[in-house]
């Protein structure tokens, strides 16, 4: 027993030794603010991190907020990702089995029978001799001619984890699990992003569908009118040839319009999962609302913050952490291995009484080997899991400048949008109030009818413009709040 102890004592010493780098997070310097926030309009520097889980409720839009929640749930991409979430768990239980004993049982029954005689059994037949049926000529071995066996036992195997292989391996599929989930959380913000855009350009393309349908109303009316005083000879041929060309332009610039809006709606049903032609509530065109109002404010926080938040570099961290416990994993494989192993079992002839004690018997082996020669296969399989452990820490780095990037560059774009589309304001004002004046000269006869069209066509190209930029505009800010790594909860 004190051998056992003794035994059992520098096994869990050695068990406690683990090989191979101890894990520390990458440290990555950070700016202390965004540079283009001075400037950007709507921006606000908070040192406090801003909630941006649920962005799309700034907007107040109730058809919007039910596409979040119907996509959210039912996306494939999304559930896909949370398979591959259950898969990862399903490897760390893997990983956990090699820490622990594999048992197995089996039980055998062998049934044998012979018709085959011994040599002696003819001159016993003739000699009436009593000899057995199975006995060898001189006495050799007796093979019975029917014989029953049955066997049942247990076999058990454990590998110690002596110097921390599988511990190692068990911390990697747990990280790589981490990441999944990170991963995930990615997608969602994707998906919360691709659905505002998707619904945002749907709405800015109705919207210049009912501006397209409004001025074509207003080209038929004014064609009834030119074609009447031409009837009565205050215009020319020309001006009615002139008005069936412009009528004819503004009817043609709705179909296409209409095309890329059915674009859009099938577009967003594959987000939500369902077949691209089933309707959707709140987005027929009977049912078309203007663009959502922009919101008042919106806080950006600080760099740093932006590592916690930002869920692709949070999983980009968790494969650098998975990364560096393969390294031990591989280590391990330089150093002995411990194999216990052990068997128990019962034979005997007869089922009934298998199970007696006369009928067990038992082995318990320990078997330690140590590697030799493998022609460099250990060595070169740890440089290979230290390039793997290079590369995340590059995948992370890459990660971290492509998160500041996206936020400077959205922020960027969200300046340059609201400066163009202040100008494309005063454009319509300007635009709207030479289409009055060039109307009132036409009616005085002061200018021909070239110079109507000529007004007319700048304020429906300038109040497109405006739409395209009120557009444009909300979709930087859906790219800031993706930057910012909104779009998901816990």
């Amino acid at each position: 027993m004190k051998r056992l102890a003794a035994l059992l004592l520098a096994t869990a010493g050695l068990a406690a030794c683990t090989v191979g780098p101890n894990y520390q997070k990458p440290q990555t310097p950070t700016p202390s603010a965004f540079s283009e926030t001075v400037t950007a309009p709507r921006v606000q520097t908070t040192t406090a991190e801003p909630d941006v889980s649920a962005w799309w409720t700034v907007f107040g839009d109730p058809v919007l907020k039910d596409l979040m929640r119907r996509g959210l749930a039912d996306n494939p991409d999304l559930q896909a990702a949370a398979s591959r979430i259950r898969e990862a768990r399903d490897q760390v239980h893997v990983a956990a089995a090699a820490e622990w004993p594999s048992i197995n049982a089996s039980a055998n029954a062998i049934a044998f029978n012979s018709n085959r005689k011994s040599p002696g059994s003819s001159a016993a037949s003739g000699g009436g001799s009593s000899g057995g049926s199975g006995a060898a000529a001189g006495g050799g071995f007796a093979l019975p001619s029917h014989l029953n066996l049955y066997s049942a036992g247990f076999d058990a195997t454990w590998e110690v984890d002596l110097f921390g292989g599988a511990r190692r391996a068990i911390e990697s599929a747990k990280a790589s699990e981490e990441a999944q989930v990170w991963s995930r959380r990615d997608a969602q913000v994707s998906l919360t992003a691709e659905i505002a855009n998707d619904y945002l350009t749907l709405r800015a393309l109705q919207a210049r569908i009912a501006i397209d349908q409004n001025e074509l109303a207003h080209q038929r009316d004014l064609f009834a009118l030119i074609r009447a005083r031409r009837q009565s000879g205050f215009t020319t041929e020309l001006d009615v040839n002139q008005q069936t060309a412009q009528v004819a332009a503004a009817t043609a610039e709705i179909p296409q319009l209409e095309a890329q809006a059915k674009a859009q709606l099938h577009a967003l049903s594959v987000l939500l999962g369902t077949p691209p032609e089933t309707p959707i509530e709140g987005l027929q065109p009977a049912q078309s609302t203007t663009l959502p109002p922009p919101p008042p404010t919106l806080p950006v926080g600080l760099p740093s913050e932006l590592l916690e938040r930002r869920p692709d570099i949070r999983a980009a961290e968790r494969r650098v952490a998975a990364a560096n416990a393969q390294i031990g994993v591989q280590t391990a494989n330089l150093f002995p291995k411990l194999n216990l192993i052990g068997l128990a079992s019962f034979a005997g002839q007869s089922l009934g009484g298998l199970f007696d004690s006369q009928n067990l018997s038992s082995v318990g082996v320990g078997m330690l080997t140590q590697p030799i020669f493998n022609a460099g296969k250990t060595r070169a399989s740890i440089a290979a899991a230290r390039e793997e452990k290079t590369q995340a820490d590059l995948a992370y780095r890459t990660a971290v400048l492509g998160a500041f990037k996206d936020v400077e560059d959205a922020l960027g774009r969200l300046q340059g949008e609201e400066q163009r589309r202040q100008a494309l304001v005063q454009s319509v004002t300007a635009a709207q109030n030479s289409l009055g004046i060039a109307r009132s000269q036409y009616q005085a006869g002061l200018v021909n009818f070239i110079s109507v069209l000529q007004a007319e066509n700048a304020v429906l190209t300038s109040q497109d413009q405006l739409t395209q930029s009120d557009a444009q505009s909300l979709t930087d800010l859906v790219a800031l709040y993706k930057a910012l790594g909104g779009g998901w909860s816990g």
